[in-house]
């Protein structure tokens, strides 16, 4: 039978239900040569939870979980957690693919979890094939542990060696696979991506004007936003103190989020005198942060870890540039220097702060950036996404 007209059973497993996943999810149950089943082992995110990392309870306001065949995994973990390894422990894998007769399983939920080698012993000794993604731009830990940044380069040419296919998310995903010993054509470039359809929608229908005076900011104001969970390694702080130092006039900071640090955000905001210039707009759901990303000039996302950063992907498809440390891993993917955004060296708010004091005053300059920013993103959506995922299925 031609390997094109057959139909492939596919079951794909993720830790949670994510909004940047779903619209993959949709498009993948379109194809005429692909049967698949969603199965997660938490419904956290679709369901109303404590978010560890905002710190706050999260059910994200739009489908999560319409136009895909998808089922709810039992978690037999004492503790169960998104936090620890054996926060999921989902034995029901066991008998999916058994009884799913399933051609590949694809996981999303990281080897952090002990489902992750649930479904990879499932899968092998069924002798299915096993593909599993990744969204690491490099093997450095968040943590900074030295014990981990010393294991890693060790461990995880064998870790990988159990895909029949890696899926990388990014450029640099796929660069450091490469260069730990993946072979090429085992390492799958499926880019990171979000609704572009619903972004860009959504921001079309966004007054910006309308969107500052919800949030009192002149309509002449040039706006820099944060929008991420407060934690250290989003380095928040570092974007507050460049901000301040740039002291650019007629200049507002918003952050959207929550976690952690935000009381250190906020006395940090006093110390420096810029209280009434910074406005805290605590967690914004999916149908609020459009709203946001219109009303700003400019993005920074300053962090020291993140694997790809899916708000830069956000922020241009609404039309705002972004600035981003080079420790995003969508800075090699999305931004072109002066043409679609900026990059600056992580931890360097000198850097940070010149380069708002530069351009914060030319706002016009941002606009001319943002277009080409939402125009860089139309082809890093979705649909590059299931065409490469679909050719390492079937290949």
């Amino acid at each position: 039978m031609n390997c094109e007209a057959r139909k492939y059973k596919v079951l794909l497993v993720a830790a949670k239900p994510m909004p940047y996943m779903t619209p993959v999810y949709r498009l993948l149950a379109q194809q005429p040569n692909l049967e698949i089943l969603v199965a997660f082992c938490n419904l956290q995110g679709a369901q109303l939870g404590l978010d560890d990392e905002f710190g706050v309870q999260v059910e994200w306001d739009i489908p999560l979980l319409a136009g895909y065949p998808w089922v709810e995994l039992a978690n037999a973990s004492p503790k169960p957690g998104l936090n620890r390894f054996w926060g999921l422990v989902n034995w029901e894998l066991w008998d999916l693919m058994k009884r799913g007769n399933f051609d590949c399983a694809i996981t999303y939920t990281g080897y952090v979890y002990a489902s992750f080698w649930i479904l990879a012993a499932a899968t092998k000794l069924r002798g299915k094939r096993f593909i599993f993604s990744t969204d690491m731009s490099s093997i450095a830990p968040r943590d900074r542990a030295s014990w981990k940044s010393r294991l890693k380069p060790k461990i995880l040419p064998y870790l990988y060696r159990l895909g029949d296919r890696i899926v990388a998310s990014n450029r640099l995903g796929k660069q450091v696979l490469e260069s730990i010993g993946v072979e090429e054509d085992r390492v799958v470039l499926t880019p990171s991506c979000v609704d572009n359809d619903w972004w860009r929608s959504a921001a079309e229908n966004i007054d910006p004007l309308a969107a500052r005076q919800q949030w009192e900011i002149p309509p002449d104001a040039s706006v820099v936003l944060f929008c991420a969970k407060f934690q250290p390694w989003k380095r928040p702080l570092d974007l507050l103190r460049a901000f301040a130092r740039a002291s650019v006039p007629n200049s507002y900071l918003l952050f959207a989020g929550d976690g952690p640090q935000r009381r250190e955000l906020e006395n940090e905001a006093e110390a420096l005198g810029m209280r009434d210039r910074v406005k805290f707009l605590g967690f914004l759901n999916q149908s609020q942060l459009p709203a946001a990303y219109r009303a700003a000039d400019l993005f920074v996302l300053p962090s020291e870890y993140e694997p790809f950063g899916m708000v830069v992907a956000e922020a241009m498809l609404c039309g705002c540039p972004a600035v981003v440390s080079d420790r995003v891993g969508a800075r090699a993917d999305l931004i072109i220097p002066d043409r679609t955004g900026f990059i600056y060296p992580c931890d360097d708010i000198e850097a940070l702060a010149n380069l708002l004091a530069k351009y914060l005053p030319q706002r016009e300059k941002l606009r001319e950036i943002g277009i080409a920013a939402r125009d860089r993103m139309e082809t890093w959506s979705p649909r590059e996404n299931v065409a490469a995922l679909v050719s390492a299925i079937v290949s």
